[in-house]
């Protein structure tokens, strides 16, 4: 009886915006160009690094590596969501739903991964400023890279196993507008205290561990900071800093709301808000940031508008 009710549920239905009917259409537009801005920005970060050679730095390997995995992650939610949108009843299979699941968290744990790379690169640079090209060598950033990617490709597999081996034999309505850890949760018909026990221990894992140690590497930053003699220096030392810091904050602040939290406490209203923030406003805010704080990228980016311009002129 058990194994028949597990394969009851042969898809979802996504609540998402449902609520809010006459906003699906406003909401179609606003969100298509976030996700035109945010494919764009990543898109430009990602081509001016690979071709000014000056950003051939581990810094900006970083950098272009985590505009990957960006584009990457909305690319997994946004366009289904949008599509979602424009219909009456909003569907997804059940394998199409472990799919878009598996995808999301992946690039998540990626980019939790990166940006604690990011910052353990920036207390090197600042810390270590003499051994930083022997310690931040280009196999070793490709290490941390891989080890990155495949650390989160390994905790999504986990994650997403235990989420699709409960049963589904009840309501099939989630209440999101994508396939997430918690609304599925409450769908599934049995328990498995194990699997979930694992899901919790790998969130802690990529958020507060994560933030933990990005936090450390500022501590280290600050105390190294501070012995700088002059204002000039102290203000150049924390710029390059504040671009990820700022990323930092907005993305693993979102993460512990949602992720680090008991589970009786999931509203519908609430997270959705919250979800288009890491879904939509965290992705447009890592190229917004990273170009218009950044002056090595703004200034790669004017050579290469202007090369790109001096053949048209001729």
């Amino acid at each position: 009886m058990k194994q028949d009710n597990q394969s009851l549920v042969r898809g979802f239905i996504l609540i998402g915006f449902s609520g809010f009917p006459d906003l699906q259409v406003p909401l179609f537009v606003v969100f298509s160009v976030m996700y035109l801005a945010i494919l764009a920005g990543n898109i430009i970060i990602i081509t001016t690094i690979r071709r000014d050679s000056s950003l051939h730095t581990p810094m900006y390997f970083f950098l272009a590596m985590l505009s990957t995995s960006e584009t990457c992650y909305t690319f997994s939610i946004i366009p289904n969501m949008l599509a979602n949108l424009l219909k009456k009843t909003a569907t997804i299979s059940f394998i199409g739903c472990a799919t878009q699941m598996y995808t999301f968290l992946a690039f998540a744990n990626i980019n939790c991964m990166l940006l604690t790379v990011m910052g353990y690169d920036r207390y090197v640079s600042i810390c270590k400023p003499l051994h930083y090209p022997v310690l931040m060598n280009q196999r070793f950033c490709t290490r941390l890279v891989v080890f990155s990617a495949t650390t989160g490709f390994l905790f999504s597999t986990m994650e997403t196993y235990f989420i699709f081996t409960l049963p589904f034999c009840g309501p099939n309505k989630i209440h999101h507008f994508f396939c997430d850890l918690a609304p599925l949760l409450q769908l599934a018909c049995g328990r498995n205290y194990v699997g979930e026990i694992v899901i919790f221990l790998i969130c802690i894992l990529m958020v507060s561990c994560s933030f933990l140690l990005i936090l450390l590497s500022y501590l280290l930053i600050l105390n190294t900071i501070l012995k700088i003699p002059t204002t000039d220096g102290k203000r150049k030392a924390f710029s390059t800093c504040a671009s990820h810091l700022i990323v930092v904050v907005v993305h693993f602040g979102c993460a512990s709301i949602i992720y680090l939290r008991p589970q009786s406490r999931y509203t519908l209203d609430e997270d959705t808000l919250i979800a288009v923030t890491y879904t939509l406003l965290t992705p447009l805010l890592n190229p917004v940031v990273y170009s218009l704080r950044n002056k090595d990228v703004q200034v790669a980016l004017r050579k290469s508008l202007g090369r790109s311009a001096c053949p048209q002129k001729m």
